[in-house]
Protein backbone atom coordinates (compact mmCIF):
# COMPACT_ATOMS: atom_id res chain seq x y z
CA UNK A 1 0.00 0.00 0.00
CA UNK A 2 2.79 2.38 0.76
CA UNK A 3 6.41 2.09 -0.66
CA UNK A 4 7.92 4.73 1.56
CA UNK A 5 6.94 7.67 3.50
CA UNK A 6 8.45 11.04 4.02
CA UNK A 7 8.34 13.44 6.13
CA UNK A 8 9.70 14.97 9.52
CA UNK A 9 10.92 12.67 12.32
CA UNK A 10 8.15 13.88 14.98
CA UNK A 11 9.29 10.88 17.66
CA UNK A 12 11.50 8.26 18.40
CA UNK A 13 12.66 5.33 20.72
CA UNK A 14 14.05 1.92 20.48
CA UNK A 15 12.86 0.06 17.94
CA UNK A 16 9.97 2.65 16.55
CA UNK A 17 9.55 5.97 14.82
CA UNK A 18 7.20 8.21 14.27
CA UNK A 19 7.08 10.43 10.73
CA UNK A 20 4.96 13.28 10.32
CA UNK A 21 3.56 13.49 6.95
CA UNK A 22 1.19 16.55 6.18
CA UNK A 23 0.28 16.72 10.15
CA UNK A 24 -0.32 12.95 10.07
CA UNK A 25 2.12 11.09 12.41
CA UNK A 26 2.93 7.35 10.89
CA UNK A 27 3.98 4.77 13.37
CA UNK A 28 6.69 2.49 12.52
CA UNK A 29 8.90 0.05 13.72
CA UNK A 30 12.18 0.20 12.91
CA UNK A 31 15.69 -1.92 13.16
CA UNK A 32 18.20 -0.33 15.49
CA UNK A 33 20.00 0.15 12.51
CA UNK A 34 17.65 2.72 10.77
CA UNK A 35 17.22 4.01 13.74
CA UNK A 36 21.12 4.50 14.20
CA UNK A 37 20.77 6.03 10.16
CA UNK A 38 17.57 8.40 11.12
CA UNK A 39 19.89 10.04 14.30
CA UNK A 40 22.82 10.71 12.36
CA UNK A 41 20.88 12.30 9.19
CA UNK A 42 17.91 13.58 10.93
CA UNK A 43 16.74 17.11 12.79
CA UNK A 44 13.58 17.89 13.58
CA UNK A 45 13.51 20.62 10.45
CA UNK A 46 14.24 17.92 7.87
CA UNK A 47 12.65 15.15 5.89
CA UNK A 48 13.62 11.37 6.45
CA UNK A 49 11.83 8.88 4.22
CA UNK A 50 11.44 5.28 5.03
CA UNK A 51 10.78 2.27 2.99
CA UNK A 52 7.61 0.84 4.19
CA UNK A 53 6.07 -2.97 4.70
CA UNK A 54 2.59 -3.24 5.57
CA UNK A 55 1.96 -6.53 7.81
CA UNK A 56 -1.73 -7.36 8.24
CA UNK A 57 -2.96 -9.99 11.08
CA UNK A 58 -6.35 -10.72 12.00
CA UNK A 59 -6.22 -8.53 15.34
CA UNK A 60 -2.99 -5.83 14.11
CA UNK A 61 -1.95 -3.91 11.53
CA UNK A 62 1.47 -2.85 11.51
CA UNK A 63 3.84 -0.89 9.33
CA UNK A 64 7.65 -1.50 9.55
CA UNK A 65 9.91 1.52 8.14
CA UNK A 66 13.53 0.99 6.55
CA UNK A 67 16.36 3.56 5.88
CA UNK A 68 17.25 1.83 2.56
CA UNK A 69 15.94 -0.37 0.12
CA UNK A 70 18.36 -2.58 0.54
CA UNK A 71 17.22 -3.27 3.96
CA UNK A 72 13.44 -3.94 3.01
CA UNK A 73 14.52 -6.28 0.40
CA UNK A 74 16.49 -8.23 3.45
CA UNK A 75 13.73 -8.34 5.01
CA UNK A 76 11.11 -9.69 3.04
CA UNK A 77 14.12 -12.35 2.07
CA UNK A 78 14.12 -13.46 5.82
CA UNK A 79 10.04 -13.68 5.77
CA UNK A 80 10.72 -16.75 3.34
CA UNK A 81 12.63 -18.71 6.08
CA UNK A 82 10.02 -21.06 7.95
CA UNK A 83 9.48 -19.65 11.15
CA UNK A 84 10.33 -16.15 11.27
CA UNK A 85 8.31 -13.91 10.85
CA UNK A 86 8.46 -9.67 11.00
CA UNK A 87 9.42 -9.62 14.59
CA UNK A 88 12.08 -11.81 14.21
CA UNK A 89 13.32 -10.59 11.11
CA UNK A 90 13.38 -7.14 12.65
CA UNK A 91 15.29 -8.78 15.39
CA UNK A 92 17.93 -10.05 13.03
CA UNK A 93 18.39 -6.47 11.19
CA UNK A 94 18.94 -4.73 14.47
CA UNK A 95 21.79 -7.15 15.04
CA UNK A 96 23.01 -7.18 11.15
CA UNK A 97 22.95 -4.92 8.40
CA UNK A 98 22.12 -6.40 4.88
CA UNK A 99 25.92 -7.49 4.32
CA UNK A 100 26.65 -8.50 7.23
CA UNK A 101 23.64 -10.46 7.08
CA UNK A 102 24.84 -11.69 3.93
CA UNK A 103 28.32 -12.51 5.34
CA UNK A 104 27.24 -14.54 8.36
CA UNK A 105 24.99 -16.26 6.07
CA UNK A 106 27.69 -17.33 3.05
CA UNK A 107 30.44 -18.60 5.45
CA UNK A 108 27.07 -20.28 7.83
CA UNK A 109 28.35 -18.22 11.10
CA UNK A 110 24.96 -19.70 12.66
CA UNK A 111 26.57 -18.86 16.24
CA UNK A 112 26.29 -15.03 15.32
CA UNK A 113 23.07 -15.14 13.48
CA UNK A 114 21.48 -17.28 17.09
CA UNK A 115 22.13 -14.21 19.03
CA UNK A 116 19.91 -11.61 17.29
CA UNK A 117 16.75 -11.04 19.58
CA UNK A 118 13.94 -14.14 18.41
CA UNK A 119 16.15 -16.10 16.66
CA UNK A 120 18.36 -19.04 18.60
CA UNK A 121 20.35 -21.77 17.08
CA UNK A 122 17.18 -23.44 15.20
CA UNK A 123 15.99 -20.32 13.67
CA UNK A 124 19.93 -19.34 12.78
CA UNK A 125 20.49 -22.70 11.09
CA UNK A 126 17.39 -21.95 9.39
CA UNK A 127 18.19 -18.87 7.90
CA UNK A 128 21.69 -20.01 6.74
CA UNK A 129 19.66 -23.33 5.07
CA UNK A 130 17.25 -21.23 3.40
CA UNK A 131 19.36 -18.03 2.32
CA UNK A 132 22.45 -19.42 1.48
CA UNK A 133 21.97 -19.73 -2.29
CA UNK A 134 19.72 -16.55 -2.64
CA UNK A 135 22.83 -14.09 -0.88
CA UNK A 136 25.96 -13.43 -2.41
CA UNK A 137 28.67 -11.51 -0.47
CA UNK A 138 32.36 -10.16 -1.98
CA UNK A 139 33.66 -8.58 1.00
CA UNK A 140 33.39 -5.23 2.34
CA UNK A 141 33.01 -3.03 -1.01
CA UNK A 142 30.20 -5.21 -2.52
CA UNK A 143 25.89 -5.66 -0.88
CA UNK A 144 24.07 -8.76 -0.57
CA UNK A 145 22.12 -10.03 -3.64
CA UNK A 146 19.80 -12.34 -4.72
CA UNK A 147 21.89 -15.05 -6.66
CA UNK A 148 20.60 -15.89 -9.92
CA UNK A 149 18.42 -19.13 -10.52
CA UNK A 150 21.31 -22.17 -11.79
CA UNK A 151 24.11 -20.59 -9.48
CA UNK A 152 23.77 -23.20 -6.36
CA UNK A 153 26.17 -26.29 -6.76
CA UNK A 154 24.54 -29.22 -7.30
CA UNK A 155 24.74 -32.17 -4.56
CA UNK A 156 25.33 -36.41 -5.41
CA UNK A 157 22.62 -37.11 -3.52
CA UNK A 158 19.95 -34.31 -2.23
CA UNK A 159 17.53 -36.28 -0.09
CA UNK A 160 20.60 -37.49 1.88
CA UNK A 161 21.87 -33.72 2.12
CA UNK A 162 18.84 -32.61 3.20
CA UNK A 163 18.06 -35.44 5.83
CA UNK A 164 21.32 -34.26 7.04
CA UNK A 165 20.46 -30.72 7.32
CA UNK A 166 17.18 -31.44 9.31
CA UNK A 167 18.82 -33.72 11.64
CA UNK A 168 21.69 -31.21 12.82
CA UNK A 169 18.54 -29.05 13.31
CA UNK A 170 17.64 -31.00 16.30
CA UNK A 171 15.22 -33.14 14.40
CA UNK A 172 15.57 -36.92 15.17
CA UNK A 173 16.33 -39.53 12.33
CA UNK A 174 12.98 -41.32 12.97
CA UNK A 175 11.31 -37.91 13.22
CA UNK A 176 13.04 -36.93 9.78
CA UNK A 177 12.55 -40.03 7.98
CA UNK A 178 9.31 -40.16 8.97
CA UNK A 179 8.46 -36.65 7.32
CA UNK A 180 10.23 -37.19 4.05
CA UNK A 181 8.57 -40.18 3.43
CA UNK A 182 5.46 -37.77 3.08
CA UNK A 183 7.10 -35.70 0.33
CA UNK A 184 7.42 -36.50 -2.93
CA UNK A 185 10.97 -35.48 -3.88
CA UNK A 186 11.23 -36.04 -7.58
CA UNK A 187 13.26 -33.35 -9.23
CA UNK A 188 13.61 -30.84 -6.08
CA UNK A 189 16.76 -29.43 -5.04
CA UNK A 190 18.07 -30.29 -1.25
CA UNK A 191 17.45 -26.61 -0.04
CA UNK A 192 13.19 -27.13 -1.56
CA UNK A 193 13.40 -30.61 0.30
CA UNK A 194 14.68 -28.88 3.59
CA UNK A 195 11.25 -26.12 3.48
CA UNK A 196 8.74 -29.05 2.47
CA UNK A 197 9.88 -31.13 5.56
CA UNK A 198 10.17 -27.83 7.71
CA UNK A 199 6.97 -27.14 6.64
CA UNK A 200 5.57 -30.07 7.73
CA UNK A 201 7.12 -29.92 11.16
CA UNK A 202 5.54 -26.25 12.11
CA UNK A 203 1.81 -27.90 11.02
Amino acid sequence: MFYYISGILAHREAGLAVIDCGGIGYKLTVSQNTLAELDRSASRTDKVKLFTYMAVREDAVELFGFYTEEELSTFKLLLTVSGIGPKAAMGVLSAFTPDGLAKAVTTEDTKAISRANGIGAKGAARIVLELKDKLSYAGDVSTSQIKTAGTAPKTSSKLSEAAEALTALGYSRAEVNGVLAKINTNGMESGEIIRAALAQFMK
